[in-house]
């Protein structure tokens, strides 16, 4: 597990250098319409593959610390065997799913390299942004299947920290 954890937070550090690229060009096309009267070309589409590329690798992470929104309205007062195996069937769940966007999302890419799709303005080769998000998605599976997987323990109250400005 602190192998999927150092990669989940290397993920997520490439995926915060990412953002700040991208909103520092759309800052720097904001500024440059407003001096020049003109934008830089393609900001846009800077902004779709940067942001595609941020969403893929912050789930890695937010897996990993159970992260994901969850309404336990109907399980609180449920046994503490019975939400963790629904938290582990959620984790199985997640997992799956990571996988199969993981999947086509490399046939996406395959695709659109084989078909040399690029991007309108700056003729950016589309695949490249579908493959930077494939390890990341595979890694949100890996965790998910793996966390599905742990078994439960005694003094584990649950596997999901809620805060207790929540919890009541």
């Amino acid at each position: 597990m602190k192998l999927l954890e150092v990669l989940a937070k290397l993920c997520a550090v490439f995926a915060g250098l990412v953002m700040l690229i991208v909103a520092l060009a759309t800052c720097g096309s904001i500024f440059s319409r407003a001096v020049f009267g003109a934008s830089l070309l393609g900001d846009f589409e800077l902004v779709q593959v940067g942001m595609a590329f941020a969403v893929a690798s912050f789930m890695p992470l937010c897996q990993l610390r159970h992260g994901h929104i969850i309404v336990d309205f109907f399980t609180t007062r449920a046994s503490h065997r019975t939400r963790h195996g629904l938290d582990r069937t959620g984790c199985l769940l997640v997992g799956l799913m990571a996988g199969l966007l993981a999947w086509r999302t490399l046939l996406g890419g395959i695709s659109a390299r084989e078909s040399q799709s690029v991007t309108m303005l700056l003729q950016f080769p589309e695949w490249i942004a579908f493959m930077a998000m494939v390890p990341p998605l595979a890694l949100t599976a890996v965790i998910g299947i793996v966390q599905s997987l742990r078994p439960m323990s005694n003094t584990e109250e649950s596997s999901i920290v809620v805060p207790d400005s929540l919890s009541q």
